[in-house]
């Protein structure tokens, strides 16, 4: 792939970083007046006030733009991290029990007080961010109390953790992350974020029992979750770890292959870093072959019998494109580039919104867009776009300009 071409993705892939997507959650989706973001937003930028608000969005805000400003230092971005902090801890955390609660009505009283684990992770994440990004205490205090939390409550029998508990952390009977989920105690979904969120925690805090903990986690994503025969993870697993689905999803694939990769990477071990790289570059084979449509899209779900759900929403797209990178990153294979550059082509030509800004949230196989779906809700968030733009970035830069020490 010649100089000029990476070149101009990596121009393409910033610009719609810094002047589509950041702008956007600023100019739209802040609430001045609740000290708050809005919680819906459709395609046509029609607001409703009366929406819940989850902990997740305000979390995924806050990593999006404390990441922006650790890269580029523009004070706006430091402006909604610190609008973003204030929410996560004025509005969802419990002060008494510790943690974060699910969600908040419109008003800002606590609406679902359950401690969804895959919550606390992402809050976990976005805290360490932004002590990365500033330097200030507070919000590592705050993640390292997470971090300690998610040990003493979630830790399950035959390993990993658990998906959710009451206010008090409690067990409660109906432990989904959303309506869409099966009601099972273990899910990859979690553990994949808790990964991320450990990550990310240890290079700002190299605690030996937290290194442990995410050995741990890497080891149970290797043993239980990710099948090496397949190149697929499960979704959902009983207690002693028997699948409980046979669905494939596309886009936790290739974000679990660099999300592994990343996690080797922090612990340091060589061995165990190998390992997951061969691991990784099978992933985005499987992916490209059985998950990627001709045009570059990724399609949503499959199974044993083949494609189970064509539609192609915005996440599994982001994730592509860094994990098709992350693969040429390792093993210098243009396939995986050129693989990378047509996932970002089919986000630019289907996803991009050029008329009102941000990413659509998804669009059918024929390319149509899901107007039913929102541009802002509990789940659609700047974070895997906003990640996927600084990502790509960082990586087609050291592909423009090698480091000769590595």
């Amino acid at each position: 792939m010649s100089p000029s071409v990476t070149t101009d993705y990596l121009r393409r892939i910033e610009d719609d970083l810094r002047q589509n997507v950041l702008p956007f959650w600023i100019e739209r989706v802040v609430n001045p007046t609740k000290g708050a973001f809005y919680g819906s937003i459709s395609n046509a930028l029609e607001v409703d006030p009366t929406a819940e608000r989850g902990a997740l969005l305000t979390s995924r805000i806050l990593w999006t733009y404390a990441a922006a400003y650790g890269a580029y230092g523009d004070p706006e971005y430091l402006a909604m991290a610190d609008h973003a902090h204030r929410d996560l801890m004025d509005h969802f955390h419990d002060k008494e029990n510790g943690g974060f609660y699910w969600s908040v009505n419109a008003e800002g009283k606590v609406e679902r007080d359950r401690k969804q684990v895959y919550g606390q992770a992402f809050a976990l994440y976005a805290l360490s961010e932004y002590h990365a990004a500033t330097g200030r205490d507070e919000p590592l205090r705050e993640a390292i109390a997470t971090y300690r939390l998610i040990e003493e409550h979630s830790r399950a029998r035959h390993g990993g953790y658990l998906e959710a508990f009451g206010r008090k952390w409690e067990p409660i009977a109906d432990m989904r992350l959303s309506e869409v989920d099966m009601n099972e105690p273990k899910s990859q979904n979690t553990h994949l974020h808790v990964m991320e969120a450990y990550t990310r925690l240890l290079p700002l805090w190299p605690d030996k029992g937290l290194a442990s903990a995410l050995r741990e986690i890497v080891d149970t994503m290797l043993r239980h979750i990710v099948d090496p025969s397949t190149g697929h993870l499960g979704l959902f697993f009983a207690e002693d770890w028997t699948p409980k689905s046979d669905r494939v999803s596309y886009g936790h694939d290739i974000e679990a292959a660099w999300l592994l990769v990343r996690a080797a990477e922090a612990l340091g071990d060589k061995e165990l870093l190998a390992r997951i790289e061969a691991l990784a570059l099978k992933i985005a084979d499987v992916t490209l072959a059985e998950g990627v449509d001709a045009d570059g899209g990724v399609y949503n779900q499959g199974g044993p019998q083949g494609l189970t759900d064509t539609n192609k929403e915005w996440w599994p797209q982001a994730e592509a494109v860094v994990g098709l990178l992350d693969a040429y990153r390792l093993s210098g294979e243009d396939r995986y580039l050129q693989a990378a550059f047509r996932t970002w082509d089919f986000i630019e030509l289907r996803l991009i919104d050029r008329l009102r800004g941000e990413w659509f949230r998804g669009v059918t196989r024929d390319g149509r867009v899901l107007d039913n779906e929102l541009k802002v809700s509990f789940w659609k968030c700047p974070y895997h776009n906003g990640r996927a733009g600084l990502e790509s970035v960082r990586r087609l830069t050291d592909i423009l300009n090698p480091n000769p020490t590595h």
